[in-house]
């Protein structure tokens, strides 16, 4: 038996609602004032709602509204009012049978039908756009993916499409959802090796800045400051527009922060006494940066990024081994060497391995053993540009598989 609610505003003239709903077969759920008409909606869980308003006003079809957008039902308004206007309002509020001067008894099942029938065809419209809205996001999400891929692949489109497709059988998912957090993964994980980039060329621009000072090529060192500098404006401009200002917008700006005080030391002649309060602001840099990839890794959007952040260490680690030895700090030489030989032994045991991946440690083992070899002459001039030259091959290699390591289809899509 369909349910009822019967609704009415203050009217002598109103007929035996009650009487006539019953006497047609209909169970009341109850009656009430339509100026409680959302709470006594939602208390009565009726089937139909029904109102009885000869002069309905705007805040009563506002009512309708607020019920339909909480909980949707067929409403039936008995009215007397005929203006256009009013009817067009009832049906933008969510009335489905608006009924003028046209109450009878003997017509409340067909009305009551009607109402009900014209719910459940506005019901499945709205769940046709929704199928649709969907469609169309998943389609945007596999495009987006499929672009993702070919740059990281190098592949054509029917492949990366292809590379979704084998992916999403093998987790049992569907192709939109992994799509979408293929994009998520390359969003991070480029997030990941920019902040890397950040730890690294706070390294690199102090050593570049003891060059300097000490007159070893100038020229050259001055032009790799030149694009240090550039590189690091990039990346953070990338993490301000590319990032959740709710969730890393207070990283990103300590890290904007830090680089002010650091490049403004960088824009003073290179002086000697200058280089520990350089190191000092450097060192904020670095600690800036490495909050932001922390929180990366601890996000859960991508976990697979942590071998991304290790190659991007070992770059940061090779600027800071240059640093310190044109420097002279032994104890910091030490610690640093372990930290590196730590990391290369840990993207050397790790399960994420191609034959370009191989082929860059390899080269990475052997750049970091020249880099080694001239530690011991930074105290003069042929040594220091030895050991400029070793850090920079090296930096160029770990910069190369940290960005194979970000391209992976392991990082892209957890496999």
């Amino acid at each position: 038996m369909t349910s009822v609610l019967l609704l009415a505003t203050p009217d002598p003239g109103a007929p035996a609602l009650a009487s006539d709903f019953s006497a047609a077969g209909f169970e009341v759920r109850g009656q009430g004032d339509c100026a409680h008409l959302v709470r006594e909606a939602l208390r009565a869980q009726a089937d139909v709602l029904v109102c009885w308003a000869p002069r309905p006003d705007a805040a009563l079809l506002q009512s309708v509204a607020t019920l339909q957008a909480q909980q949707p039902m067929p409403v039936l308004f008995f009215t007397q009012d005929a203006g256009v206007e009013c009817m067009e309002s009832a049906l933008a509020a969510g009335v489905h049978a608006w009924v003028v001067q046209g109450y009878a008894p003997q017509r409340l099942r067909a009305l009551v039908h009607m109402a009900q029938l014209r719910e459940k065809h506005e019901r499945a419209l709205r769940t046709q756009v929704a199928e649709l809205g969907e469609k169309l996001e998943e389609r945007k999400w596999v495009d987006q993916a499929k672009g993702v891929l070919m740059r990281a692949q190098q592949v054509s489109e029917e492949d990366a499409f292809r590379m979704l497709r084998r992916a999403s059988m093998q987790a049992n998912r569907k192709v939109g959802q992994l799509s979408k957090d293929v994009i998520a993964a390359a969003r991070i994980a480029e997030a990941t090796n920019r902040a890397g980039q950040q730890r690294m060329l706070s390294q690199r621009l102090v050593k570049l800045h003891a060059l300097a000072c000490s007159r070893t090529d100038g020229a050259a060192a001055a032009v790799l400051m030149k694009e240090s500098i550039q590189r690091v404006e990039d990346n953070l401009a990338f993490l301000e527009a590319g990032l959740s200002v709710a969730s890393y917008g207070d990283l990103v700006a300590a890290a904007r922060a830090g680089w002010k005080v650091l490049r403004a030391l960088l824009e003073a002649p290179a002086q000697p006494s200058e280089l520990p309060r350089l190191d000092a602001a450097a060192e904020a840099v670095l600690a800036q940066a490495d909050a932001l990839v922390r929180a990366f890794e601890a996000s859960g959007i991508a976990p697979q990024v942590h071998v991304v952040n290790v190659a991007g260490r070992q770059r940061m680690l090779s600027q800071r081994m240059a640093k310190l030895a044109l420097l002279g700090n032994a104890a910091g030489q030490a610690a640093t060497a372990q930290e590196f030989e730590q990391g290369l032994a840990t993207l050397q045991q790790a399960p994420l391995s191609t034959a370009q991946i191989r082929a860059m440690l390899d080269q990475g083992a052997a750049a970091w053993k020249t880099l080694r070899a001239a530690m011991p002459e930074a105290a003069q001039a042929g040594g220091r540009m030895k050991v400029a030259a070793a850090s920079e091959e090296l930096l160029e290699v770990f910069d190369r598989l940290t960005e194979a390591y970000q391209g992976s289809m392991e990082v892209l899509v957890g496999g």
